[in-house]
């Protein structure tokens, strides 16, 4: 099976998982929600279509490895604080600054909230798309099919809205698309990339894989450390997120991953 081999590098990433109140947390491995808002933001998708998003996410099916673990091996928090009034306008990846509604600010005292972020760091990813004629489908609507794994990787060369890992500080660093791998599950896709130039040397690479993949790991090489559930899909048609998927993490030798070199991706098809 194909995979498409993502490379997440940038000076700020953030994985991000539960918010709670004011606090924005990050998780060391990429989410469901955010790969599809990033595939979603390339294409050039709007908010609005919902069963697009909706379908696309259902169909990932990706591992992933970290590479270079974050700077300090710690996150970094940042307090931000705002108070929009009725004058101000914000950036959006639309390519034009947005205003607001109404004559007056939406309220007297500042919005305080904190979030998280890694410094340094670097993801690798291996995805493909589920076969759409095996999902149900999706939230009681028929699935809507969606681009193809090539056209997602086209995508990313040549986005049609500026792309972030995460939140909108977090821009990439070094191309995206990492290229194809065929291999028979996600894991062994991602065994099968090489690591990056400047990764981590001296220490076991952490990996998470889904559960569903029912894969070897010890044949593979793989230390399995433990088996959770993650709710990091989001339901795009409610704009909430819910939704959980089982997965698998565990550690690799550096000795185990490909040789060569992965940063030449696919020509765009025209």
């Amino acid at each position: 099976m194909q995979h498409l081999i993502l490379n997440l590098e940038a000076p700020l990433v953030s994985f991000g998982g539960e918010t709670i109140d004011a606090y924005g947390v990050v998780r060391p491995f990429p989410a469901a929600s955010m790969l599809t808002g990033m595939f979603a933001n390339a294409l050039g998708w709007r908010r609005v279509e919902r069963e697009a998003h909706e379908g696309l996410q259902r169909r990932l099916v990706f591992a992933s490895r970290i590479d270079r673990e974050a700077a300090g091996g710690y996150a970094m928090r940042d307090f931000q604080t705002a108070q929009l009034g009725a004058s101000d306008r914000g950036w959006t990846t639309r390519g034009r600054p947005e205003g607001r509604a109404g004559g007056a600010a939406t309220y007297n005292s500042p919005h305080l909230r904190y979030r998280d972020y890694y410094a340094d760091m670097r993801v690798t990813v291996a995805l493909r798309l589920h076969p759409h004629p095996d999902l149900p489908p999706a939230r009681g609507k028929e699935l809507v099919v969606g681009p193809t794994l090539e056209e997602l990787a086209a995508a990313l060369d040549e986005p049609a809205r500026p792309v972030f890992i995460g939140r909108k500080p977090c821009l990439p660093s070094a191309r995206l698309c990492g290229g194809f791998k065929d291999e028979p599950n996600a894991l062994a896709a991602l065994l099968a990339a090489p690591l990056a130039d400047d990764a981590d040397g001296g220490r076991d690479v952490r990996l998470q894989w889904p559960a569903r993949e029912d894969v070897d790991a010890e044949a593979l090489g793989v230390t399995e450390l433990r088996e959770m559930m993650l709710t990091d899909e989001r339901n795009w048609v409610s704009g909430l997120h819910g939704g959980a998927r089982r997965v698998v993490e565990g550690t690799a030798p550096r000795g185990k991953f490909g040789a060569g070199d992965s940063s030449a991706g696919p020509t765009p098809p025209s």
